[in-house]
């Protein structure tokens, strides 16, 4: 008996320690539990507070993108009034210029004909003095030079009204938005016209025009399409002059429709980069070089026109742009309901 009683103490303290073993192990699980949320929220934290700043960069660039596009806007509109102002001294210069040419040609008659009566006067001396004047203001080489500068004048006279007119046409916030019946090859000749400073030290342009009827469309809307692709296609151009040539055909499908090809053999484009090209904002060029909002715009001007425009493209081996556009226009419900 007293053997027994000496020992049934000793298990308290055992079940005590096991107990608080028990309770220490809980409150390790519960601490490590602990530390694994807290450090799955401040990873969450983290890749929420990496989305927000993204997004504000984006934003923030999307921002000065908006500016800059309102800019370009401003500035269309300036020109579409500076050529209109031009217009008006570039019309009377011109019907000026038809005047004097008309002018001159009378002159050069009548020197012409002094010319036949030298050998008809009778004094030696007023001979002599009409001889040397001659001879002092090269006669013979003004009434050959003279019809060649009014000829190349007259060409840059004529070749600036077209200019003032292409961008007047082109960039007037009047413009008709009717639709309306075009010729898309006279659109396409303005359109090089206007932009001819971007491509003539890029680019030979090379016309393929097939034979395609005129169509139902927004005529100035469609030539900011076709600005857009040829810009960017003599800014893909590298240091080596390069190439653009522009392809027109018609299809035999039901209803008809005509198609043009713009195709550059620039640097091309990374088909990485292929599948977002449309959307807006997005540009492979330097910052401040490019507002990315040139393709999205025309992709949205020719579903507008219920057409197609697809792109091909090789890196190093250039880009290739094909709109298909119906040959009458059959709008949508909601654009009837706007005309």
């Amino acid at each position: 008996m007293s053997t027994h009683a000496s020992r049934q103490p000793e298990a308290a303290p055992v079940e005590a320690a096991a107990s608080a073993t028990e309770q220490l192990e809980l409150a390790m699980q519960r601490l490590e539990e602990d530390i694994r949320k807290r450090e799955a929220a401040e990873s969450e934290l983290m890749r929420r507070n990496a989305e927000l700043t993204e997004l504000n960069a984006r934003l923030s660039k999307a921002q000065e993108q908006l500016v800059q596009s309102e800019k370009l806007a401003s500035i269309g509109q300036l020109a579409a009034g500076v050529a209109h102002e031009i217009n008006n001294p570039i019309g009377y210069v011109f019907s000026n210029f038809e005047t004097l040419g008309t002018y001159i040609a009378r002159m050069l008659d009548m020197f012409k004909a002094y010319e036949e009566a030298e050998a008809n006067i009778g004094s030696p001396e007023v001979l002599a003095r009409l001889r040397q004047m001659r001879a002092g203001i090269d006669l013979d080489y003004l009434i050959e030079d003279i019809p060649v500068l009014m000829s190349e004048s007259r060409e840059g006279i004529t070749r600036v009204r077209k200019i003032v007119q292409d961008l007047k046409d082109f960039s007037r916030v009047d413009a008709n938005q009717e639709w309306q019946w075009a010729d898309l090859h006279a659109g396409i000749d303005s359109t090089l016209n206007i932009v001819s400073n971007e491509v003539k030290y890029k680019a030979d342009v090379v016309r393929e025009y097939g034979d395609i009827p005129e169509i139902e469309c927004l005529p100035s809307q469609l030539n900011q399409v076709f600005m857009n692709i040829i810009v960017n296609g003599a800014h893909a151009i590298g240091p080596a002059r390069g190439r653009i040539t522009i392809r027109t055909g018609s299809t035999g499908s039901a209803g008809g429709s005509v198609w043009v090809e713009i195709t550059d053999n620039g640097s091309g484009i990374g088909k990485e980069h292929l599948p977002r090209i449309f959307d807006p904002f997005f540009t492979t060029k330097p910052i401040g070089s490019g507002t990315g909002l040139g393709l999205s715009l025309s992709y949205g001007i020719i579903q507008k026109h219920n057409g197609h425009i697809t792109v091909r493209s090789e890196p190093g081996q250039g880009t290739s742009f094909r709109i298909t556009l119906p040959v009458r226009h059959l709008p949508s419900p909601g654009q009837e309901q706007s005309r």
